[in-house]
């Protein structure tokens, strides 16, 4: 099964859902040779409830995936701490919607929930948790305690940050930072457009039905990551229409 851990449906955080911009994304992950996406909105991007509200009168869903016609969208969102960091949480759409009801209360900026508060929200849950793009200036999660960090189920290696602090850098600091703390990496593409869907994705010789079948594999590390030859272009491209659109899109 060939999967991205990260990928966004809409726009940005201040546009609407809307189900032509979701199912082109769908569309060119079908494309790119994909089985399988995370949907990892961020969790306090405008009319969240909307996303799987939307969803859910479209296509079947066992609690774990949507099924787009053979297509995998496992459940999941991107939950800011007060840390500073960005965290993706997925599992199973039920208990994900009980965390982000917990979360209604820590919307905002200076009222993030802290990382240790948000794993004893999951890890009883048995969510799928990723560190995101770890290295990334505007949120790193590197300078977070040791102690903390062990707690991940992975790192995140970033389609976007690979792009904008160079590949071979931002490899060799998030594989170094997996090593250090016995933490897996897997890759995430970040996409909020369709032509960054691709740049980069994970393959696993099996195909899951759940969250806990792929935090298995993924620490049994029974996967590859994968980065295209074209990342670099994909990113620039997603970039400059994701700009052009979102002036003409965000909600005021």
């Amino acid at each position: 099964m060939k999967i991205d851990f990260h990928i966004h449906v809409k726009l940005s955080k201040k546009t609407n859902f809307e189900r032509e911009h979701f199912e082109s994304m769908v569309r060119e992950a079908r494309a790119q040779g994909l089985d399988a996406i995370t949907l990892t909105e961020h969790f306090n991007t405008h009319r969240f409830a909307d996303v799987y509200g939307t969803l859910d009168g479209l296509y079947p869903c066992n609690d774990h995936y949507y099924n787009v016609e053979g297509f995998r969208i496992f459940t999941g969102m991107e939950v800011d701490v007060a840390e500073g960091g960005h965290i993706l949480v997925s599992g199973p759409k039920g208990k994900l919607l009980e965390i982000r009801e917990a979360l209604e209360p820590h919307t905002a900026p200076g009222g993030f929930i802290g990382l240790g508060r948000l794993f004893e929200l999951c890890e009883p849950r048995g969510m799928l948790v990723i560190g995101g793009h770890p290295f990334r200036a505007s949120n790193p999660l590197h300078p977070i305690g040791r102690d903390l960090l062990r707690r991940f189920d992975a790192f995140d290696l970033n389609g976007k940050d690979l792009h904008e602090i160079g590949i071979q850098e931002n490899i060799a600091k998030v594989l170094t930072l997996g090593e250090e703390l016995g933490v897996p990496v897997v890759a995430g593409s970040d996409a909020h457009q369709l032509f960054q869907v691709g740049c980069v994705h994970n393959e696993f010789a099996g195909t899951f039905e759940t969250v806990a079948e792929l935090k298995a594999a993924i620490r049994a590390g029974a996967y590859k990551r994968v980065i295209s030859p074209s990342l670099d272009l994909q990113v620039r491209a997603a970039n400059t229409v994701k700009k052009l659109l979102k002036n003409k899109k965000e909600v005021v």
